[in-house]
């Protein structure tokens, strides 16, 4: 159900379907007055804001009547006179339900509302609730009815940078280690020492070169431990590559 057949079902009216040509047609000019004459009409008349454009708007119904109105067959008013214990505000607003996890989080609209812990909303973990959004801004999480009290957070929030300058806390602090950094230049060191930067190139490998030329190949020395003979172990020499292929 939508939420307009939910407001209509709970004012108990019954939603008329246009199943003829002639009923939708009918709609269907209304709407072509409402989105493109009446548009017409603004921008003739120079009308760019809201505020202009409902002073605007009764002198357009009655120009509009007076063109296009009929007069009914009878005078009787046959509208039913609104219930007294119907509320428009709770009727008329946007509704949606969500489930209340274990934590009582509740996600709504880009928000976790955080309902306060009491005795009505500890057994509510896992139950679903009700969130009636107002259309001037008010917002109610409700249970079987019985408002419930909650804190927000919202994703979007931002923290700007003028708000953590003028925090007087933070600027001494700030204050304060200024004031020790001044009091102990930053330390850079021995410039004259080696750097990478200043060595030559190839003097790495240069240095790896000499250092396998200086080894030179002599028997293993004989391990200790668990063999059975403190024998030696040598290595087979491998046939010189010309004479393997001859």
């Amino acid at each position: 159900m939508t939420h307009f057949g939910r407001a209509l079902s709970e004012l108990n009216i019954e939603i008329l379907c246009a199943n003829t040509s002639q009923a939708k047609g009918r709609v269907e000019r209304a709407h072509h007055t409402l989105q493109d004459r009446l548009v017409k009409e603004l921008r003739l008349a120079g009308i760019s804001t809201m505020e202009a454009a409902n002073g605007f708007l009764p002198a357009f119904v009655q120009t509009y009547n007076a063109r296009f109105a009929k007069p009914p067959a009878s005078e009787r008013d046959l509208h039913r006179p609104i219930a007294s214990t119907s509320d428009l505000d709770d009727i008329l607003c946007w509704r949606e339900q969500r489930s209340v996890s274990r934590q009582l989080v509740i996600n709504y609209n880009r928000m976790k509302f955080m309902l306060r812990p009491n005795k009505t909303s500890a057994a509510l973990a896992g139950k679903v609730v009700d969130i009636y959004d107002f259309p001037d801004g008010r917002l109610e999480i409700r249970w079987k009815g019985l408002p419930l009290s909650y804190s927000v957070f919202d994703h979007l929030q931002r923290v700007s940078h003028a708000a953590i300058i003028e925090n007087k806390r933070l600027g001494e602090v700030l204050a304060w280690i200024k004031q020790q950094q001044d009091k102990h230049p930053h330390y850079r060191g021995n410039l004259a020492g080696p750097r990478r930067s200043n060595q030559k190139a190839g003097l790495m490998k240069d240095r790896v070169d000499r250092l396998a030329q200086g080894k030179k190949p002599g028997s293993r020395p004989a391990r200790r431990g668990r063999r059975r003979s403190d024998s030696g172990v040598y290595a087979a020499t491998a046939p010189a590559t010309s004479e393997a292929a001859e």
